[in-house]
């Protein structure tokens, strides 16, 4: 199964994204294996960064090393798979700008509602950064739940305990583009969020 085929935008009502870079990951997979589904922000800006790009992409190169930082022994996006984690957007587009408006995120939750009805045995949610946290609360909200993630900063909530759907869900710090290698005190932050992911499975 590949999300891509289930997944489309049929409007395109954001201004603040680039609507000729919609990508939805089109991996083959085994719906029933996925058993994390990690969340970051947006597309990539450059098709050849994302996650499941040919090559060495930039998006799949920080995210080896914070599965490698949290003990994880994984070499490529495939390993992961094999593991059981899936990585997706909350926003389907690329950005135009450093951040992404509160509407955007909503108005893509949609997808991502979609993206995730499709994968029945998750046991964690990773939230890698603000709008991953944002897309998932707009998801709980619509079917009448209270957020599942709190207001306050990420560092102030991470130690929480939250859940979405019977499984759990963890805040934590964007993974994915050329931030990782900058902001180094949030790496080990990620590890941690990950390898307690990781330990549920």
């Amino acid at each position: 199964m590949k999300p891509s085929v289930f997944i489309t935008c049929q409007n395109f009502p954001c201004k603040d994204v680039r609507q000729d870079q919609f990508r939805v990951p089109g991996v083959d997979l085994d719906p029933n294996q996925v058993r994390v589904a990690l969340i970051s922000e947006s597309a990539a800006e450059n098709p050849a960064d994302d996650y499941y790009a040919a090559g060495n992409p930039l998006f799949a190169q920080t995210t080896l090393l914070a599965f490698q930082d949290a003990g994880i022994t994984v070499n490529s996006i495939q390993d992961l798979l094999d593991r059981g984690v899936y990585l997706t957007t909350a926003v389907k587009c690329a950005k135009t700008a450093y951040g992404i408006e509160t509407a955007t995120i909503n108005e893509c939750s949609w997808l991502l509602e979609q993206e995730l009805n499709l994968f029945p045995n998750v046991v964690a949610f990773l939230l890698m950064g603000d709008s991953a946290i944002k897309a998932l609360n707009a998801i709980a909200r619509r079917s009448g739940q209270a957020r599942v993630i709190p207001a306050g900063s990420t560092y102030k909530i991470r130690s929480g305990e939250f859940c979405f759907r019977n499984a759990r869900a963890f805040p934590s710090y964007l993974q994915a583009g050329p931030s990782f290698f900058i902001e180094k005190s949030k790496r080990k932050m990620i590890a941690q969020d990950i390898a307690a992911a990781m330990a549920l499975i």
